[in-house]
């Protein structure tokens, strides 16, 4: 310690006795030279002034070079002895040959203008010689041969010598030559203004520039000389010569004006040579520029962004799938009519891109920009800061879609870094990057709402295609003109979209102002047709999907209803009966539907509960006969009692009278609601929130849990462990039927399938098993996140592989989901990515007949090739009218396809207008998430479905149907799903004989019939409802007459040879059936399987189904619906 205190005292005692040095840095910067260098060439700022006053030197020289020819007379020309030669050369009666030289070496030139011209000589020279001093890097010889300095001396030195020899002063000096240094000068003026503001100017701006400024030196140039050179011939004026040459540059070539004498004509020689080998390298290098310039799409300009609005859409890839999509979805909306769209895309514009935005809807209102978006100029040319929202999409078909979400995450993060201020909408694949964009105005993640879809169609059918028709634009049109009743009915529903409206505001909801929930849902929906779906308070940012009869509306309130179009844009016009009927109470029975004009009976078809069966609905004539308005009730066994009829709707609820149902407001579910039966059943479940999520970001849902987490082992279902010997779903003996999975890994997406389907809500003894049939086994981090849940298992192997279907349980199974593969998802042939996936579907649809099969594919076109018939004149009937509806301009020309009016097929390509619609409905994806399970808020319902039996037939409407689940259970029915018994015919089948057999299948099918499912909101306990279906033959024969006609079959009379074709062909059916059947009775023998569940398999392949929303409140419900 003392040595360290001497060391420090020596050192402040050498300090003290040291003198501190100051010392300079970059010294060699503070010389004259580099002084000058600064100023005259590297600072921007005073080199541009420099380069200004250089140019405006020029131009002056070239103005008094006019100004000197406007003085000049050649008669009056010093420097010729023979007044004879010079009056002879201006003679008009003979043309002299001689030439008189001394009128061009010598001018006149008055005393004033050659002291101006001496004086910017003489500025002009000294300033290049300092220039050329301060640029000097070793080679002088190099400098002074550059043609811009020996022009400089060319057009300086003479008048520098004429101050000192004052007969010189008169010599011709070609100053008009400095145009070219000016042009030049320019040149450099114009960069150092662009790097004096730091922006980049165009080089296609540029070479317009270059090119302009090199003609008007050409013309001027040759102008001056041939003006010059004919003192000495055919006197002509400035004007005169620049007139030849304008029409000698332009190919014209009258002749009326001619240079006379040799040296003006060697002159022009010289001049049209230059303008031959220069011009056209100037318009090679702008037609390049050009060329160039339309791959990368030019600007966006400043004015434009400033004074018109418009949206940027950045991509990695732009295909026309995408493209149209995009702009059909966003265009349709009658407030962004005005809006334009700025496309900025890394990659060179495709030629089918190219076709599409020349068409000219697009071409005035969608911009291409080639360039990045993590680079700040390219977003400035797209003028990001301006623009009033930023989308920005993920490339789906990448192979490696973890890397196309990090490509999508650099661009948001340097979108946002760029214009905090400007909204982003992203689109994300992985859920587990969800995080890394939360920052985002709107962000959608592919796979979370792919699993819950796929998750909620096996519970609640063609939950896909209820989302799908929900988020894509359309009025109601399509399919009108179809003579079938359900194609008019599915395709006037499908127009249903979600609306929002201030309580306040509305005349649908303004009148239930302290009403419940429930309440003003039904009452609207009966009077207006609309149904009220949700609401959220002015004081909470949260939207409560149907909270039930507790939440009473008030005033601030944001109603959300599903119709056909918002209220902003309907008319309401009320009949006389109505207006008669105002003000009286409300009955226990639901009276007709409200007299209202089509349109308005059309609007009423959103929430409500789905069927089977067609039903043939006459919106001309709404208002139902008199003796409907009473409802006479069902009997039982022929006796004469009566059930009760359906209570009224109350305006507040009761709470003696509430059942305790409101399930998310208490997040546990009474145990005491349960029967002992299913106490029996799920006796060995929990209630919970799940312990391990797989992502950051998911939101927590309470779920069915395992008391304690299932060890790894156990979870493997084709391999016994010390736990459980059982090596095959059979052995299980499991009660409900499977929900089978196939993907290619298990990514953090499939959690999301998992959830919905053990949400709380569920009950228990109507859990379904899950197995997950992987192509590559799970790693243990997923292993976790999925132990604690019941029943769910997995297993390695694919699809395409009989045994691995066969041991999963396939025979056990209602549904099957079949996930698109990500090493799929890319192929040569952009859709041929859904082949192999296809072609493996339609296997297992011909084996096993009556697997429910839901498949995602990548492509959305390629639903045609679902369970493909190709001789099925019904299908090619169908073909033909989407291709109708695609030339009417239809966003959903695929809609008729069966197996996506059936929810058995979608892409979720379909759910990209979900962002798009985020623009103009900011709730949309809420309200989505909301739907699906993906997001749970206290207070706010659910999607389930219910199905419909014989005892509650005598509901017989939808209507009634609304005033029973409001009434009873306080639940929101929103949509209707349908299935017919039909006989899909071949092309032979087209006479006579072949429609009798329909009929008589259709009416032996009935009771095969697959069940119809609606989907409601739900707060409390499930109801159903049902009709009859007595119309089913005529309908079907219909069908089939239409069928034929589209396909352009002859109705020949029936004949002895084609039903011996008919019955060939039958018999050939079914021994290929027999053979299928075969095929899969051996496999399971050969694996020890009992074969006893294949053999109950029916064929339920005759029936189609599709999706109601919201339809009409006299539409009547049929057995074995599903609500």
């Amino acid at each position: 310690m003392g040595s360290l205190n001497m060391e420090e005292l020596d050192t402040e005692t050498s300090l003290s006795s040291c003198t501190w040095v100051q010392v300079e840095f970059y010294v060699n910067e503070n010389t004259f030279k580099e002084r000058l260098k600064l100023f005259f060439i590297k600072n921007q700022r005073s080199s541009l002034r420099i380069r200004l006053f250089n140019f405006s030197l020029k131009i002056l020289t070239c103005v008094l070079y006019i100004v000197r020819v406007s003085l000049d007379n050649p008669k009056e020309s010093n420097g010729s002895s023979c007044a004879t030669c010079r009056n002879n050369s201006w003679t008009n009666t003979t043309e002299s040959t001689e030439i008189n030289w001394g009128l061009i070496f010598w001018v006149n030139r008055r005393v004033p203008v050659w002291a101006i011209q001496v004086t910017v000589a003489l500025i002009s020279f000294l300033e290049t010689m300092l220039i050329t001093y301060l640029s000097y890097k070793g080679n002088i010889w190099e400098q002074m041969f550059q043609i811009s300095f020996i022009l400089e001396m060319i057009n300086t030195v003479p008048f520098i010598i004429t101050i000192f020899w004052a007969p010189l002063r008169n010599i011709f000096v070609p100053v008009f030559l400095n145009c070219w240094l000016a042009k030049g000068a320019l040149e450099n003026m114009i960069n150092d203004f662009h790097r004096a503001i730091q922006r980049t100017h165009s080089a296609m701006f540029n070479q317009v520039f270059i090119l302009i400024c090199t003609l008007l030196c050409l013309v001027f140039t040759g102008a001056c000389g041939i003006q010059h050179l004919e003192r000495a011939g055919k006197h002509l004026s400035l004007f005169d010569s620049f007139y030849f040459c304008i029409v000698t540059f332009s190919t014209v070539g009258y002749g009326d004006v001619t240079p006379q004498i040799w040296p003006s004509q060697l002159l022009v020689v010289i001049l049209i040579c230059v303008a031959l080998v220069v011009l056209p390298l100037q318009f090679e290098e702008l037609a390049y520029l050009w060329m160039e310039s339309q791959k990368l799409g030019g600007n966006y300009s400043r004015h434009r962004a400033q004074t018109e609005k418009h949206v940027v859409l950045c991509v990695s890839s732009l295909k026309i799938d995408l493209l149209m999509d995009f702009l059909n979805e966003f265009y349709a909306h009658p407030r962004l009519q005005d809006y334009y769209v700025v496309i900025l895309c890394p990659t060179e514009i495709d030629i089918q891109v190219r076709r599409i935005l020349q068409i000219p809807l697009w071409s005035q209102r969608v911009i291409y920009l080639q360039g990045s978006a993590l680079k700040d100029q390219d977003l400035m040319r797209a003028k990001m800061d301006d623009a009033e929202a930023c989308f920005i999409l993920s490339s789906r078909n990448e192979v490696d879609r973890t890397a196309a979400d990090h490509q999508t995450i650099l661009r948001a993060w340097a979108a946002k870094d760029f214009a905090p201020n400007c909204p982003l909408y992203v689109q994300i694949l992985k859920p587990e990057n969800k995080f890394h964009v939360k920052f985002a105005d709107h962000v959608v993640c592919e796979e979370e709402f792919k699993y819950a879809m796929l998750a909620l169609n096996c519970v609640c059918p063609a939950t896909s295609t209820l989302v799908t028709l929900l988020v894509h634009t359309s009025r109601g049109q399509e399919g009108q003109l179809s003579p079938e009743q359900w194609q008019r009915m599915y395709g006037r529903c499908s127009g249903n979209e979600v609306y929002h409206i201030r309580l306040c505001d509305s005349k649908f909801f303004g009148e239930y102002d302290g009403k419940s929930f429930t309440y003003a849902s039904f009452h609207a929906h009966k009077k207006y047709g609309v149904c009220l779906i949700g609401v959220k308070r002015e004081d909470n940012k949260s939207i409560l999907l149907n909270p039930g009869p507790r939440h009473i509306m008030a005033a601030t309130d944001t109603c959300y209803y599903i119709n056909i179009t918002k209220e902003e844009n309907s008319a309401f016009i009320f009949k006389q009966e109505e207006k008669d009927n105002k003000g009286l109470p409300v009955t226990g029975l639901y009276d007709a539907p409200s007299r209202l004009p089509v349109h308005s009976i059309i609007a009423s078809m959103v929430d409500q509960a789905t069927s089977y069966g067609t039903v043939a609905i006459d919106l001309q004539n709404p208002d139902p006969p008199e003796e409907s308005t009473k409802l006479t009730l069902p009997t039982e066994n022929g006796a004469g009692s009566r059930r009760p009829s359906i209570a009224p709707v109350l305006e507040i609820a009761d709470s003696s009278a509430i059942l305790p149902c409101d399930l998310l407001s208490d997040q546990s579910e009474d145990e005491t609601n349960q029967s002992d039966e299913e106490g029996s059943v799920g006796s060995d479940f929990v209630k919970g929130y799940p312990p391990n999520s797989p992502y950051i970001g998911s939101s927590p849902t309470l779920c069915h849990l395992l008391p304690q987490k299932a060890p790894f082992c156990c979870l493997r279902l084709d391999k016994g462990c010390t736990h459980s010997s059982f090596e095959d779903a059979k052995a299980y003996g499991f009660k409900n039927k499977l929900i089978i999975v196939s993907a290619e890994t298990a990514g953090n997406g499939l959690y999301n399938f998992i959830v919905p389907l053990r949400a709380y809500y569920r009950p228990r003894k109507e859990l379904n098993p899950i197995v997950l049939l992987l192509d590559y086994p799970p790693d243990n981090h997923f292993l976790e996140a999925i132990c604690c849940f019941p029943m769910v298992y997995f297993m390695a192997g694919t699809i395409d592989n009989l045994d691995n279907l066969l041991q999963c349980g396939i025979i056990y199974a209602d549904n099957l989901v079949v996930v698109d593969k990500e090493s799929t998802m890319s192929a040569e042939e952009d859709y041929m990515a859904d082949a192999k996936t296809i072609v493996n579907v339609q296997t297992m649809f011909r084996l096993f007949p009556s697997l429910s099969i839901i498949t995602e594919l990548t492509h959305p076109s390629n639903m045609r090739f679902m369970q493909f018939r190709a001789k099925d004149c019904y299908s090619l009937a169908l073909s033909k009218l989407e291709k109708i509806e695609r030339d009417k301009g239809s966003n959903l020309a695929f809609m008729f396809r069966l197996p996506f009016a059936a929810g058995r097929v979608f892409s979720i390509s379909m759910l990209d207008t979900l962002l798009y619609q985020s623009f103009v409905k900011d709730y949309m994806i809420a309200i989505t998430r909301l739907l699906l399970g993906l997001d749970t808020t206290p207070g706010s319902g659910y999607l389930c479905a219910m199905k419909i039996t014989e005892e509650d037939l005598w509901i017989r409407t939808y209507g009634r149907l609304f005033q029973k689940l409001c009434s009873s259970s306080a639940e929101i029915p929103i949509g209707i799903y349908r299935t017919e018994s039909h006989m899909f015919s071949t092309s032979e089948c087209k006479d006579s004989y072949a429609q009798s057999q329909v009929s008589i299948n259709v009416e032996q099918g009935v009771e095969h019939r697959e069940r119809g499912e609606s989907w409601k909101e739900k707060t409390a306990h499930r109801n159903s409802t049902a009709s009859d279906q007595s119309e089913h033959p005529l309908l079907r024969k219909k069908s089939m007459q239409w069928a034929r006609r589209l396909s352009r079959k002859s109705t020949k009379p029936s004949s002895r040879a084609e039903r011996i074709s008919q019955q060939r062909l039958n018999l050939y059916r079914r021994s290929e059936r027999q053979e299928l059947s075969e095929l899969v009775k051996n496999r399971m023998k050969h694996l020890g399987l009992p074969t006893v569940g294949y053999d109950e398999m029916n064929d339920h392949q005759n029936t189609l189904s599709y999706v109601l929303i919201n339809p009409p409140p006299d539409t009547m419900l049929e057995l074995n619906d599903i609500v």
